[in-house]
């Protein structure tokens, strides 16, 4: 028998991937291009060339038994630890060293390690709604308690009062996930100022040491001239974890890193845990191949405009038809405000017109529904008439 916290977290098993298997049941009966599928943030654009010609020339000119093993360090190579720290450092003003980077297994992976690192059973992770579901897994792979802030379904902005109010002396970390999935909005530098304010405020009244987790695989994935904050700049105690699967169509390879700052609190200390974190949780090291190929790839970046058209296109036929969200400013999610209380009945009416969607409960949102536009331009103009149909169903 299974083991009783695996019950419910199948119970509980990710919508999104249940969603994205009915439509490889229904593009099984109506054909691929007659089905909507919105439900897999899987990128659809290829890697960067740059990528795949550093692939072939690490195999083609380096030792194969050092490409393929285990590295020195669980924390990776150090020279590619180095180079991503200096690359940090010309595009944020920081001062990392290759000490403060663990190459980790996705952002996924890093998460897994830094909450292994912090957590104590019991321990609190406060987390924003909407919020990429999986963090409640996350948190209770190692026993700690997931706490959440009410959504704000105006701004998607995080309800800073809630926050103060519900942070206590068993909070240990605060996730954030910017841009957000599944929203796409951006927290501004106000945002960020206003929420290390609080957190300085409440580490000092409970004596305690609170940690602010940014979770960025889309940091990279913004448009116009909207700016992501770096948080290490605005508040000692925090941990980046960030991946290449969205920046550089990677979702697959599993590549990531953290970087936990000098100035966080018994910040060796936590380097040198989530270094053996790394190992016991069986990640052993990140991909090595992984790791040279994208440490010769770190100024480069998915095509944003691909993702820029589809936004555009999508945003607007929704509009057209009726409906209503937010428009993101990043990530490549629309977060569509269902006609109907019951998003997850709105999601089944959907699937008449073979249009596949994530309800918001899968993110702490109910009465909404997220949509992945990473699809073929095709895809999209060919759904917006579909989705006028199923306004039409609910008068709008």
């Amino acid at each position: 028998m299974i083991a009783e916290k695996m019950k419910g977290m199948v119970a509980n098993s990710s919508a999104i991937r249940a969603m994205f298997e009915e439509g490889n049941r229904l593009a099984g009966i109506y054909g691929a291009e007659n089905v909507y599928d919105f439900s897999l943030g899987n990128p659809n654009i290829p890697a960067p060339k740059s990528v795949k010609e550093a692939m072939i020339s690490i195999l083609n000119e380096e030792d194969p038994i050092t490409v393929h093993g285990y590295t020195n360090s669980n924390a990776g190579y150090a020279d590619v630890r180095k180079a991503v720290a200096e690359n940090l450092n010309k595009r944020f003003q920081t001062n990392f060293t290759g000490n403060n980077i663990i190459m980790t297994v996705g952002a996924a992976g890093g998460l897994n390690v830094i909450l292994k690192t912090l957590l104590n059973p019991g321990d609190e992770v406060i987390v924003f709604a909407p919020y990429f579901g999986e963090y409640r897994s996350y948190v209770s792979n190692f026993d700690g308690v997931l706490v959440e802030i009410s959504p704000d379904t105006e701004t998607f902005q995080p309800k800073m009062e809630e926050f103060e109010q519900k942070i206590t002396a068993k909070t240990k970390a605060v996730i954030v996930n910017n841009p957000n999935n599944p929203t796409g909005v951006v927290y501004s530098e106000e945002t960020i100022k206003r929420l290390a304010a609080v957190m300085e405020q409440k580490q000092k009244e409970f004596g305690t040491d609170i940690y602010l987790i940014s979770d960025e695989p889309y940091r990279e994935l913004v448009y116009g001239n909207v700016e992501v904050p770096f948080l290490t700049k605005y508040y000692d105690n925090t941990v980046i974890g960030y991946s290449f699967s969205k920046s550089l169509s990677l979702p697959g390879e599993r590549i990531g890193y953290l970087v936990i700052p000098d100035e966080a609190k018994d910040s060796a200390d936590i380097l040198s845990a989530a270094n053996v974190a790394n190992r016991i949780l069986g990640f052993v090291n990140a991909p090595t191949l992984q790791q040279k190929a994208v440490a010769r790839c770190l100024d480069e970046k998915a095509d944003i405009a691909f993702y820029d058209r589809n936004r555009e296109a999508l945003y607007n036929g929704l509009l057209e038809a009726g409906f209503s969200c937010i428009k993101p400013q990043g990530a490549f999610y629309l977060f569509v405000k269902a006609p109907t209380e019951d998003e997850k009945e709105f999601c089944g009416r959907a699937k008449n017109y073979n249009i596949l969607m994530v309800p918001g409960s899968s993110f702490g949102c109910p009465g909404f529904v997220r949509l992945a536009y990473c699809v073929s331009h095709e895809t999209i103009l060919r759904s917006l008439p579909k989705f006028k149909e199923l306004a039409k169903e609910y008068g709008l």
